[in-house]
């Protein structure tokens, strides 16, 4: 009787147990160690600790609570606050009417995040769904709140979230995910949204941080995902380990989710801090006021995120983040072109030499003829009488390779004396530098794009890297190195003690102007293009002494700034532009501070590309026409400017990949596959952007296929960029057997470099790059082609890429009377092998691997 007395008290006990809740829960594995603990407020978090080689490192602050916000009625939709610069004076200026609408809904009480009633709480119950699962409940006067957490399998360092709402009254709600961990200030040595932000440390002016990313904002804003490159807030520790929270993909808006664009719309908002503004990245699901937001009684909602406890570094997080959550590979795969890159750029030379598509316009101005290209965009003081040029070193290559008498004789002479008449040559202040970026043909005179102003950076784009880029044509145009030796000395005499510049100097009283911001750009570019063209040492140390500030100042910090002054010099692609003049210092001095310096600032320009949403096979409707969604994609592009101020709030990205090849020379250095991946998911299989009649693209995303539209000049651009890119490829894969000089980077748009001015080399064959339209037929768009000669052999070299994942099979077939008259084919071999390739009738067969090369020698007799 004693023993069924005694397990009968047992079986009783477990009974009991069963009901109680277990004072501590713990998810666990060989990455990471979370655990709960029951106090008297609920399940707080009291210990987090990450697996680094072996060691456990604690450096977050647990914490565990939760925050849900509510809302009776729909929060105001205009501005909550003002700002002043840190100068003092209202930001943004009224002058800036582009910025107006964004910075409104930018300081709006949802986004600054005051918006609501908080409810903050430890959840109350838990319950065990199975080892490494538990879930999480919580009653609050407004609504049920119930979160399902576990250790995901497949990447151990990710905990798997849930979260369920359900509302107990009607009204506006948004559910924050938990504040897994704090960093403290003095612990953190990265923290980022990508695309809006990233740096080092606090910046109290909230207008600096939070319009230029100079510095972490010291208030927790809520970031729309509209400019969100990549969705994954994260802080990383100074013992190495990084923090981050992802959202489950198709959890944020689709820019065009059917038939329309739908790029403004606000799914989810993602911020650095909680709302009590504590370092810790956050979602919020859905933003209070926004579609989903508002609730009636019991009408419940779900959400999925992640948080991910790596012990690497911030990159290293992006990168999980891109391809294991966002699949960002699989993406790349569904690219086929429908026209190849070769092609366009044969086709856009057409465009480019008729004056009534590319808008040429010639005008007379101080005794001289000067061309340039309608432009039909916003510059103050136009009457639809702007002019401008935009590639100097593209014009002067694509006449080099093809010998067109349309361009040597109507095109470049005249657009060489544009470049001589904007640039200030009278005794003064300004002498060297340019009037400005435009001509307004009517008032025949030369303006800035916004405002009067002369800036330090346009006399390195407009005078140094274009003049300079025609000279490496032309090395023997005195006129020319005269004028390049003008803008040198200015570029020194503007150059101050610290190796800084200013942003902009006002036009009337020569007085430094924009004193808010820091010209942390790649001004000194323009001091290696001197000291490369005039060999003087002067140039080389001041160009280095730039450098190492910008180091200190921008690099190190993550503080960048743009170069399009209708944006208020928002950060745009002169940050990428900056990865490839360090890049450029160091081939120079062969200093391993500025590889490594170029290597982080690419690294930290990843973060103007997007990787979401995930590429699919879905139909959409496009302008009346069927589109598979990832021909349409974000995923790949690039920002013009992103941030709250930037373009791509309302646009979108970009076509103009003008950092594809400084990201495939990336790859090479740093072995980090995503510049490659990123390199060619930007420039392969974005016809649905490409204008079917002049093959021009169209510069923003939403213009979808409408071409240049009022931007003509763009197309040199265009064709700046793709060689770049199909070169630099040739180079990453012939394994450096195939490699060709490279000029200076365009003014403007980014990194992409000239070619072309010197011979290169072809398995060590002496080698002119050319253009020989109609030399080639190519039955495989995906395959691009670079044709070289050397007139001394009688050779032609044919570099074949197959510019897609996939293995590409197909026939190239030649036309011997469109590279020279009378001349025959007598033999074809593949340089790689010397073996001799079987031709038919000029025809013979390839197969290429998935983004591999083929390197053909055609001998003529």
């Amino acid at each position: 009787m004693k023993y069924y007395l005694t397990l009968f008290s047992i079986l009783i006990s477990f009974v009991i147990a069963l009901g109680q809740t277990p004072k501590t829960v713990t998810l666990s594995n060989k990455n990471v160690e979370i655990v709960w603990q029951k106090a008297a407020k609920g399940y707080r978090l009291q210990k987090i600790a990450v697996n680094k080689n072996g060691k456990w490192i604690s450096d977050l602050t647990p914490s565990g609570e939760y925050t849900l916000l509510f809302a009776e009625a729909k929060p105001s939709s205009e501005s909550s606050e003002t700002f002043e610069k840190i100068t003092g004076g209202k930001f943004p200026e009224d002058a800036y009417h582009y910025q107006r609408e964004q910075w409104k809904e930018s300081t709006t009480a949802v986004s600054l995040n005051t918006a609501g009633k908080a409810y903050h709480f430890f959840p109350s119950k838990v319950k065990t769904i199975d080892k490494n699962h538990f879930q999480f409940s919580q009653e609050t006067e407004v609504a049920t709140i119930i979160a399902d957490w576990k250790l995901d399998e497949k990447y151990g360092s990710d905990i798997q979230v849930i979260q369920k709402l359900i509302p107990k009254r009607k009204g506006f709600f948004s559910l924050a995910t938990p504040t897994l961990a704090v960093l403290e200030k003095e612990k953190m040595s990265w923290v980022s949204v990508p695309g809006y932000f990233q740096g080092n440390f606090m910046q109290e002016n909230f207008a600096l941080a939070y319009a230029y990313g100079h510095g972490i904002p010291d208030r927790p804003v809520i970031y729309r995902e509209r400019c969100a490159s990549t969705l994954s807030p994260l802080m990383s520790s100074k013992s190495g380990i990084t923090f981050s929270v992802i959202p489950e993909p198709g959890l944020a808006r689709d820019p065009w989710a059917k038939d329309k664009i739908t790029q403004t719309d606000w799914f989810i908002g993602l911020s650095h801090m909680d709302r009590k503004s504590q370092l810790s990245p956050t979602l919020y699901y859905p933003v209070l006021g926004e579609e989903k937001s508002e609730r009636e009684m019991s009408q419940d909602i779900s959400y999925g995120f992640r948080y991910s406890l790596i012990s690497g570094d911030w990159f290293q997080a992006l990168n999980h983040a891109i391809y294991d959550v966002y699949q960002f590979k699989e993406g790349l795969a569904l690219r086929q072109s429908t026209q190849s890159l070769s092609d366009r750029i044969e086709k856009m030379h057409h465009y480019l030499i008729d004056p009534k598509t590319s808008l040429w316009n010639i005008e007379e101005y101080k005794g001289k003829q000067i061309g340039a290209q309608s432009y039909l965009g916003g510059v103050v003081g136009s009457n639809k009488d702007a002019m401008k040029n935009s590639d100097y070193g593209a014009m002067w290559m694509l006449a080099h390779e093809t010998k067109d008498p349309e361009l040597t004789q109507k095109v470049l002479p005249p657009a060489e004396n544009f470049k001589l008449v904007q640039q200030i040559t009278d005794n003064g202040f300004f002498k060297g530098a340019i009037e400005g970026q435009y001509y307004l043909a009517k008032s025949k005179k030369f303006v800035e794009e916004w405002g009067s102003v002369v800036e330090p950076i346009g006399l390195t784009y407009y005078i140094m890297l274009d003049i300079g880029n025609m000279l490496l044509f032309e090395p023997d145009n005195t006129e020319l190195k005269d004028r390049l030796k003008f803008g040198a000395e200015k570029l020194l005499r503007w150059q101050k003690p610290d190796g800084s510049f200013a942003v902009a100097y006002d036009r009337k009283t020569e007085e430094e102007i924009f004193k808010d911001i820091k010209d942390v750009r790649p001004t000194f570019y323009g001091l290696i293009v001197a000291y490369r063209i005039l060999k003087d040492e002067k140039y080389l140390k001041a160009a280095q002494k730039g450098a190492d500030w910008f180091i200190k100042n921008a690099v190190e910090t993550g503080s960048f700034l743009g170069v399009c002054g209708d944006a208020r010099y928002a950060p745009d692609f002169a940050t990428g532009q900056s990865a490839q003049a360090l890049l450029d210092l160091f081939d120079m001095t062969k200093d391993e501070r500025y590889k490594k310096a170029a290597i982080t600032s690419a690294k930290i320009y990843v973060s103007s590309i997007y990787t979401h949403p995930i590429p699919s096979q879905k139909i959409k409707i496009v302008n009346g026409s069927e589109r598979e969604d990832w021909e349409i994609g974000q995923a790949g592009l690039s920002f013009e400017h992103g941030g709250i101020f930037g373009s791509a709030t309302r646009h979108g990205p970009i076509q103009l990949a003008s950092h594809a090849g400084l990201f495939i020379r990336m790859y090479k250095i740093s072995g980090e596959q995503i510049f490659a991946d990123l390199a060619r998911s930007a420039s392969i299989g974005r016809d649905a952007f490409v204008d079917p009649k002049t093959s021009v693209a169209s510069y923003y995303w939403q213009s979808m296929n409408k071409g240049a539209g009022p931007y003509p000049h763009h197309a040199w651009w265009q064709i700046g960029w793709i060689t770049d890119y199909l070169l630099s490829e040739t180079e990453m894969r012939s394994d450096g057997k195939v490699i060709f000089p490279r000029g200076f980077v365009t003014p403007k748009v980014g990194p992409h470099q000239t070619y072309g001015f010197e011979p290169g080399s072809v398995y060590g064959e002496k080698s002119n790059l050319v253009i020989r339209e109609g030399f080639v037929q190519n039955d495989k768009p995906v395959i691009d082609y670079i044709l070289a000669e050397n007139g001394q052999k009688n050779e032609a070299y044919l570099m074949l890429l197959n510019d897609r994942s996939q293995a590409t099979s197909g026939k190239i077939t030649l036309n011997p009377e469109k590279w020279t008259s009378g001349k025959k084919i007598s033999k074809i071999r593949n340089m790689k092998s010397d073996q001799t390739i079987t031709a038919s009738d000029n025809s013979f067969s390839y197969n290429i691997p998935g983004f591999g090369i083929e390197v053909i020698a055609i001998q003529f007799k």
